[in-house]
This record gives C-alpha cells, sequence and structure tokens, in this order.
C-alpha cells in the first residue's frame, strides 16, 4: 500500500512538473491601430516556433467552441516546438472602428508584423507559418520571411469557385445565382442588386473584401514559395475537399501532400458521420494524432 502512494505521489509530481515546464507569454502586437493579442507558449529556448494563421470569421486565438488551436497549442507544445496564436483582428473588439475597409491582403500584413516580432526573438529557432483554410493563401503571401510553410484544409482554387461548388452542392439554383453575383462582381467590381437569398455573402459592405480576394489564386501564390511546403487535408473535410490539396501539390510539384484519414475541417478525429458537424460546436472531439505526428516530424526535420 505504501509503494502504491509513493508511486502515486511521484506521478502527480512528474505530471506537475511537466506541466510547469510550459511558459506563457501574453503579446500583443500592433499593425498600426490594429491590436493582435495573443499567446507565446513553449517548453525551452532554441526550439523551432509555429505561428498559426487563421481561417475565415471572427475566430480567437483558441479556435472558439471546438477549441482546436488550443488543444493543437498543447500538442505541440509536448513536443518541445513554441506556438504562437492570437486573436484574428475580427475577433478582438478593440479593432471594430478599423474594420469596415478591410481587404483580404490586410490579413496578410497582420502575419508580416507577427513574423517580424519574432524574427527578433533569438530564442527561437527556425519559424513555420501554419496557414488553416482561409489562412492556408493567407500565409502563402506572408510567407517571405519564414522557414517552412503549411496548408492546412487550404483551398486549391479561387474563393468564387469554392463559394459556389459549396452552395451548389446543397441547392444547385441558388448556386447558379452565386455564379452570376460573382460574375457581374468581377465585371463591374460591385453588384448593384443582390439577391435576398445571397445577402449574408453579397451584401455591400462585403463586396470590394470579395473582389479582391478572388483575384488571387492560391494555385499562382504556392508556386511562388521556395522554402519547405507540406499540403495537409481531411478525408472527413466538408468544406474543403482532397482535390484542393491536389490542386496545390500540382501547382507546386516539390511540396508534400498527406492526405489524413477520417480528420474533418476543424481537425477533428471524426470515426461516425454524425460526429462531422457536431464537432463544429464541442471541444469535446480528440484532434487527429496524424495531424500532430505528421507536422512535428516536418517541422523539425
Amino acid at each position: 500500500m505504501i509503494r502504491v502512494i509513493t508511486y502515486l505521489i511521484v506521478s502527480i509530481f512528474g505530471i506537475l512538473v511537466s506541466f510547469g515546464q510550459i511558459k506563457s507569454e501574453e503579446i500583443t502586437i500592433k499593425n498600426d491601430a490594429i491590436e493582435l493579442p495573443g499567446t507565446l507558449t513553449f517548453s525551452e529556448e532554441n526550439a523551432p516556433l509555429i505561428i498559426w494563421v487563421h481561417g475565415s470569421g471572427v475566430v480567437d486565438r483558441n479556435g472558439n467552441q471546438p477549441n482546436y488551436i488550443q488543444q493543437f497549442r498543447e500538442a505541440v507544445n509536448k513536443e518541445n516546438i513554441a506556438f504562437f496564436s492570437f486573436d484574428k483582428r475580427t475577433a478582438n473588439k478593440n479593432n471594430s472602428k478599423y474594420l469596415k475597409d478591410t481587404k483580404f491582403t490586410d490579413f496578410a500584413l497582420d502575419i508580416d508584423v507577427i513574423v517580424n516580432h519574432f524574427k527578433k526573438d533569438k530564442r527561437f529557432t527556425k519559424i513555420t507559418l501554419i496557414g488553416h483554410s482561409q489562412g492556408s493563401l493567407i500565409a502563402m503571401l506572408a510567407s517571405k520571411n519564414i522557414d517552412k510553410y503549411i496548408s492546412l484544409a487550404g483551398a486549391g482554387e479561387t474563393i468564387d469557385k469554392t463559394i459556389v461548388k459549396q452552395i451548389g452542392k446543397n441547392n444547385p439554383t441558388l448556386g447558379e445565382a452565386a455564379q452570376q453575383q460573382f460574375d457581374t462582381l468581377k465585371a463591374k467590381g460591385k453588384i448593384e442588386t443582390v439577391n435576398p437569398f445571397l445577402i449574408s455573402i453579397f451584401a455591400k459592405q462585403n463586396q470590394e473584401f470579395l473582389y479582391e480576394w478572388m483575384q488571387i489564386n492560391p494555385t499562382e501564390e504556392i508556386k511562388k514559395i521556395t522554402i519547405p511546403t507540406l499540403i495537409i487535408n481531411g478525408d472527413k473535410d466538408l468544406q474543403v475537399k482532397i482535390e484542393d490539396a491536389e490542386n496545390l501539390k500540382n501547382a507546386k510539384p516539390n511540396a508534400e501532400l498527406v492526405i489524413i484519414k477520417n480528420m474533418n475541417h476543424v481537425l477533428k478525429n471524426i470515426e461516425k458521420e454524425e460526429d462531422n458537424l457536431a464537432s463544429y460546436y464541442s471541444a469535446n472531439f480528440p484532434l487527429s494524432e496524424k495531424l500532430i505526428t505528421t507536422i512535428v516530424e516536418f517541422v523539425k526535420k
């Protein structure tokens, strides 16, 4: 009995020491008036650093409800890889008065500022950008001063084609209407009459942002990247298909391509189809272990 108690005490102490080795720093980086508050975590210096580049929407440093970024942070920290994620400019209320005229390329400028900050931090060695979903293209645009690039569930075509496919999958007629709206936007730079069923996409305040975004082709941008590149997609991804990853690979043949079984768009391991959408709203689903091993191997290579 004494031995059992001693073993438990030693085990618990070991776990506490392990957690105690993770250092955490709250850092706010500014791109002019835009505030980008984030969290840096690491277990040791002279380690590689991953900087996370968010997907679309109002995404905080932890990945909102599914908490996938926080789960990712904890997993890579255990492998002695430093990690920085931040509240996207759209997720920080302090930025609200500056967001009206935000362009797609402004997100890349945010990443440029963050990369420059950590280039000056001599505690870390190589910097890897991971661009998730929309962030895949943003990270491509901001990959000038980094060492490695990872596209994670990134589109392999322009955003207008992706949106039309996503809408048309459930409603072909509405998909055709979306194509017509994009054709008008491409030709005129604006849409005077917005289809009421598509107002959430083509509202006036969104049109300039969409217009710039649709001009940037990820299969052209990835060709410009000269650093080691890894392309990852999950076969349970409902938003970005394996063909997207293959398109990126075809555009950059020397990139590494990994398709992960049972991984969905928010990086969770999905065994049952009914859990796919549910995992978007809960942190109770585990992250794909294959994702972590693949990225750790690439970053440390």
